[in-house]
């Protein structure tokens, strides 16, 4: 399915990506969807920019882009750079925060954050965890994880049963080894010479 509508991490807190070759309506309804189907957004008050480079916004837009953020607790900025946007790991991991959820994530679900995610369930198949730091998962993982999504290559994936349909650190991707019996340990993926490894850990 074509995306419309994409999320990238700022040092500001999140920008958004608006498709310019579609109706405003269309970006407002992939919008509610994509807000809708995530369990979790950014804490209450934090920004979302649109670069007016991208797409400009009249003032009804504007108006109505605000409304629908708001009911999420999220706060439109329109802006007209593009260079808040984090390709790589230049942001110090101190400023990054962790959000905790401890729930199950379901099919269908995701989890998006620029900092590190802590889940304490499990993540089901045709779930999604996207953060901009580390993923630790405090259960079992059968969905898709993607650590280090804005360009943080130091950023680890960790389960106590890892079983990923897919696994991503940055721009790197892999898929957890076929286990024939659940694993009992945790493990951890990470980068290493260019490529996601995968290691047993004590924890």
């Amino acid at each position: 399915m074509r995306q419309y509508v994409m999320f990238k991490g700022s040092r500001n807190g999140l920008q958004l990506v608006l498709d310019d070759s579609v109706d405003f309506a269309v970006i407002l309804d992939h919008l509610k969807s994509k807000l809708e189907s995530a369990v979790v957004f950014f804490t209450e008050g934090t920004i979302v920019e649109v670069a007016t480079k991208v797409r400009v916004l009249t003032t009804d837009q504007q108006e109505e882009l605000t409304k629908l953020l708001a009911m999420y607790g999220l706060i439109f900025r329109e802006t007209p750079r593009q260079d808040e946007i984090v390709e790589n790991s230049n942001v110090e991991s101190e400023e990054l925060q962790i959000l905790t959820v401890a729930k199950t994530i379901r099919s269908g679900q995701e989890v998006i954050y620029n900092g590190s995610v802590v889940i304490i369930g499990d993540v089901n198949p045709g779930a999604e965890v996207i953060a901009g730091g580390d993923i630790i998962i405090r259960g079992t993982c059968r969905g898709v994880v993607h650590a280090g999504a804005y360009g943080n290559t130091e950023a680890t994936i960790t389960a106590n049963r890892l079983l990923a349909s897919q696994i991503r650190i940055a721009s790197l991707i892999a898929r957890a080894p076929d286990h024939l019996d659940q694993p009992e340990y945790t493990e951890v993926a990470r980068i290493q010479d260019g490529h996601v490894i995968i290691e047993t850990v004590d924890i």
